[in-house]
């Protein structure tokens, strides 16, 4: 991006189902993340990943914009955006090199090795976002981490593959193109991120993906879900079923207007039931019909709610279930010994951790921000998990692979593998 202070600003666009979200910030050497400015605005024209209106959602996204490009005392013309929707696809692959008889391992190898677990085909209108290093193996040595210089005949790498779904991409890159900066120029995509990826790598610590976590980031139209074992991302899944089925409850059972529903449900809802606070509380709800106002307690309340927050987390212990019976037969450490952490904007749900621990039986905690500092009473929120995160994913990104020419992907491979690898072995 190019601004009127000339310093090194990142903007990040969080298109969901209930808000567009902008931030404008810098990132230090440290890690932490400065936020310049901040922006969110109701979001329209888009649901569970997919654009519904086009004009709608393009207005949203402009004022986004907009807005944080005046705090930030900025010009916004490029964003990195985050992607979800049940169509984000991810596979663990391996790709495997010969060496030669007993030779070392070279970068050469190391890329080569990777680029033939990146080749697998995807599926029909699917595009490659990210191609993520794991582990490596030489020969039947398991669990390398780094294998520039050691000596064998085979080299196996296993990455990470996260793909979407090319006709979603494209709309959602021209929903964006069609907004402009001050200066009336086209406000240009510089890199897209799965969103579940960018939200953990808002509030997780590298403890916590060294022994194993899983990040749920429960938001108004999608739960999307990233899983860390020894390190390294294994799963990479949204699912199409979240707050929005909760809040669909309570306008089916009432006759209550959508956005009713979603303020009875913010401010009253509980995911357990009975709540453990205010059970008795008295709740005056709004019908849809003119002048007709019902009544419930909270309790009577959680008896519609808080069955489907149980069944939506158990949804995603269903994905985990699959994803140790995989990562198991790899043999491959499967435990999530630091449990689950939980953001987006529906962390915040009265009594969800609670729910959660039933569901998981783990360690649950709700995941905030890490290393922020400036605007910190405007971001410092769950919902604001996946916008900061595409900060550090920017950030980040020599560990990751997006570009469509093989030639250049080759070349580029080669050197972000070895700022990889590189850095791999500074820390040990």
């Amino acid at each position: 991006m190019k601004n009127i202070d000339e310093q090194n600003l990142i903007v990040g666009l969080e298109i969901g189902t209930s808000k567009v979200a902008a931030v404008v910030g810098q990132i230090f050497p440290n890690g932490m993340i400065e936020v310049n400015g901040y922006s969110s605005h109701p979001s329209k024209g888009i649901s569970q990943g997919g654009i519904t209106d086009l004009n709608a959602i393009t207005n949203a996204i402009q004022r986004a914009i907009e807005s944080a490009a005046d705090i930030a005392h900025c010009q916004i013309e490029s964003v990195i955006i985050a992607i979800t929707g049940s169509h984000i696809h991810s596979l663990n692959e391996s790709g495997v090199v010969a060496i030669g008889e007993y030779e070392e391992v070279t970068q050469e190898d190391i890329a080569q090795a990777v680029m033939t677990a990146r080749s697998v085909k995807m599926g029909d209108g699917l595009t490659l976002l990210q191609v993520i290093p794991q582990e490596f193996a030489l020969d039947d040595r398991m669990n390398i981490t780094d294998p520039l210089g050691l000596q064998g005949i085979r080299l196996t790498a296993r990455a990470h593959l996260i793909a979407c779904q090319q006709i979603s991409l494209a709309n959602l890159k021209k929903a964006v193109g069609l907004c402009h900066s001050e200066l009336n120029i086209p406000i240009q995509v510089d890199r897209v991120f799965y969103s579940g990826y960018a939200s953990a790598e808002a509030v997780l610590t590298e403890d916590e993906k060294n022994l194993g976590v899983c990040v749920i980031d429960f938001g108004a139209g999608t739960m999307d879900i990233a899983v860390y074992t020894q390190g390294k991302l294994r799963l990479s899944k949204s699912l199409a079923y979240a707050g929005n089925r909760v809040t669909n409850d309570i306008t089916h059972y009432f006759s209550a207007p959508f956005h009713e529903a979603e303020e009875i449900k913010i401010q009253y809802g509980s995911a357990t039931l009975p709540p453990r606070t205010q059970p008795n509380a008295e709740i005056k709800i709004k019908s849809a019909t003119p002048g007709k106002i019902l009544t419930c307690n909270k309790t009577e309340l959680a008896e519609i709610i808080a069955p489907r927050y149980f069944e939506l987390l158990n949804l995603v212990n269903i994905e985990l279930n699959k994803l140790k019976e995989e990562l198991d037969a790899k043999k491959i450490n499967s435990e999530l010994i630091s449990g689950i952490v939980i953001t987006g904007g529906a962390a915040l749900t009265q009594d969800l951790t609670q729910c959660a621990q039933q569901v998981f039986q783990c360690p649950i905690r709700i995941g905030y921000p890490i290393n922020i500092s400036g605007m910190t009473d405007y971001v410092n929120s769950p919902s604001c998990a996946t916008v900061l995160g595409l900060l550090r994913c920017y950030k980040n990104q020599d560990n990751d692979i997006e570009d469509k020419d093989e030639n250049s992907l080759s070349k580029k491979l080669y050197f972000k593998l070895k700022k990889f690898v590189n850095k791999v072995r500074s820390e040990f």
